[in-house]
């Protein structure tokens, strides 16, 4: 069998700097028809279009920036977080104090208030 050394035995996907190969054909083609736009109509917006995809298809280390925002919000807006609370079987005395003043007993409240 053999052995090949880039890029990692020919497994993965090939890039052109900091870009897929297929997002920076379609940022190129993007990229001309912008500026012809640009030059004709005197229209900004297809260049700033351009110019968001190509900043949100960067990809370092198998993550783009649009993977990093989408986790981002998936996070910290659509999921619902857990948490999980539960007193430890063997508190230290530190832990066991701070929970003792925190859970204070109704009926020591209630003697406390007269």
């Amino acid at each position: 069998m053999t052995t090949y050394l880039y890029p990692q035995n020919l497994k993965a996907t090939a890039n052109m700097w900091l870009w897929s190969l297929r997002d920076f054909a379609i940022m190129s083609i993007a990229m001309l028809l912008s500026v012809l736009i640009l030059a004709n109509t005197r229209m900004v917006i297809p260049l700033a279009v351009t110019l968001c995809f190509g900043f949100l298809t960067i990809r370092l280390e198998d993550t783009t920036v649009m993977d990093f925002i989408r986790y981002a919000v998936k996070y910290f807006i659509s999921t619902q977080q857990e948490f999980y609370w539960q007193r430890d079987a063997a508190p230290n005395s530190h832990t066991k104090n701070l929970f003792d003043r925190l859970c204070v007993p109704a009926n020591k409240l209630k003697m406390e208030e007269k």
